[in-house]
């Protein structure tokens, strides 16, 4: 249920870039808030990040952390085209669905690597499926702005 519900707001983020323009997703979600391609590069990062953190080899595109999740959006950083972005986003969703779907349901209730193995032994809930369940809910934070890019 926790992977259907990841993949819903992963369908949902995908339908959400295939209708919107490339200006639209330039522009802001709110006056002074963050544009929508800040947000497809943040979401693509997350993502990426927990390939390391659920042990499962190292960040496709290292170089995302930087600009989308250490710093805000019109920090200055360069940022990677649209398409480049929306590439990366398929790329690392279809590693994890690979990852994903040859976990066993003990795996889930695995630490994640952020975790120290004394640490878990006093808090098992920091295990794999809360993180999922966080990124979950995370992605559909982002995608509740960014359908505000569009007009319908």
């Amino acid at each position: 249920m926790a992977l259907d519900a990841w993949e819903v707001q992963n369908t949902r983020v995908d339908k959400l870039l295939a209708k919107l323009s490339d200006e639209q997703l330039k522009g802001e979600t709110a006056p002074g808030r963050n544009t929508g391609l800040y947000l497809v590069g943040h979401l693509t990062a997350v993502n990426d990040a927990m390939l390391p953190l659920f042990g499962l080899g190292d960040r496709l595109h290292p170089e995302l952390e930087e600009p989308f999740l250490k710093s805000a959006d019109k920090s200055g950083h360069e940022m990677p085209s649209l398409d480049t972005l929306k590439a990366y986003w398929n790329e690392i969703n279809t590693s994890l669905r690979s990852h994903f779907s040859s976990m066993q349901p003990e795996d889930w209730f695995a630490r994640h690597m952020s975790v120290t193995p004394e640490d878990f032994e006093k808090e098992p809930h920091r295990n794999k499926l809360n993180v999922i369940l966080s990124r979950t809910s995370h992605q559909a934070y982002h995608l509740g702005q960014m359908v505000y890019l569009d007009p319908k």
